[in-house]
C-alpha cells in the first residue's frame, strides 16, 4: 500500500520521503520512483517503528517539513501465540497502535505549530468491533482509529486535517497466505488513490470498498448476546 501511495503522489507531483527500516529496499523504490516521476525529488530516511525512542531524532531530519505525513506500519503478528506471550503480545499492540501513534504524534505537533498539514493513518476494519479471531490485533486497531479520530478533532482548529483509512482486505504480502473474497478485497493502488481523493476532499474516515461500511454497521448492530455466539 505505502509503494502505491507513493507512485501515486509522485505522479501527482509531489516531493516524496521514504521511511523505512530496509534502506536497501527504500532505495530500490525510490530509483523505481524517479524512473516513473523523473521530476520528483525523493529522499530515503531510516525509520524504526517499534524504536519509538529515535522517533522524534527522525522527524527532526525532516528538511523541509513534509504537507502530507501518511503512516502504513502494521503487522498481523502470531494471534494465538499472542494469547499467552508477552513478546508477541507487545508486538501486534506497538507495530499496529503504539508505534504508529507516537511518530503521528510526534508530527502533529510540528504541523500544528506550523498550522497545516494532512496527517493519513491506516487502520482497519478490524478495530470496529472485536472478534474472536483477532481481537489482539483488532484492539490495537480499535486504539489507533480512537486516537487519529481524537488527534482530528484536537487539529482541526489548527487547519490539520487527519484522514482515518479503513481499508478493509487488501491483497499485499501481508494477506498473501489468506484466501480472501475478490468482491471484498482492495487492490493496493485502489487504496492509493482513495487516500489521494481523501486528502484532496478532506475527507475525515474512508472505507476504500463503500461495502465495507455496510458489513461493519450491521456487525455493529448485532446484540452482544447473539454476536458471542457467532464465528466471526
Amino acid at each position: 500500500m505505502a509503494q502505491a501511495f507513493a507512485r501515486k503522489m509522485a505522479n501527482d507531483g509531489f516531493d516524496l520521503v521514504l521511511a523505512g527500516r530496509n534502506t536497501d529496499e527504500l532505495d530500490a523504490i525510490r530509483r523505481d520512483l524517479l524512473v516513473r516521476s523523473p521530476s520528483c525529488s525523493v529522499q530515503c530516511l531510516f525509520f524504526d517503528a517499534m524504536d519509538m525512542e529515535s522517533h522524534r531524532e527522525m522527524i527532526d531530519r525532516l528538511s523541509p517539513l513534509p504537507e502530507v505525513a501518511a503512516c502504513f506500519v502494521g503487522s498481523m503478528g502470531d494471534e494465538i501465540a499472542a494469547r499467552c506471550d508477552a513478546g508477541a503480545l507487545a508486538l501486534i499492540l506497538r507495530s499496529n497502535f503504539e508505534g504508529p501513534a507516537n511518530v503521528l504524534g510526534i508530527v502533529a505537533k510540528r504541523f500544528e505549530d506550523r498550522g497545516s498539514g494532512t496527517i493519513v493513518g491506516i487502520s482497519s476494519v478490524a478495530g470496529e468491533r472485536g472478534r474472536k479471531t483477532n481481537y489482539i490485533y483488532g484492539s490495537a486497531k480499535a486504539g489507533f482509529t480512537a486516537f487519529l479520530s481524537g488527534l482530528r478533532n484536537q487539529l482541526q482548529s489548527a487547519g490539520v486535517h487527519v484522514v482515518t483509512v479503513l481499508p478493509g482486505f487488501v491483497a499485499t504480502k501481508m494477506t498473501s497466505h489468506l484466501s480472501l473474497p475478490p468482491a471484498l478485497t482492495a487492490k493496493p493502488e485502489a487504496v492509493a488513490s482513495a487516500i489521494a481523493k481523501a486528502i484532496r476532499k478532506e475527507t475525515n474516515v474512508i472505507y476504500v470498498k463503500p461495502v465495507w461500511f455496510v458489513i461493519m454497521t450491521i456487525i455493529k448492530a448485532i446484540p452482544e448476546s447473539i454476536f458471542k455466539k457467532m464465528s466471526l
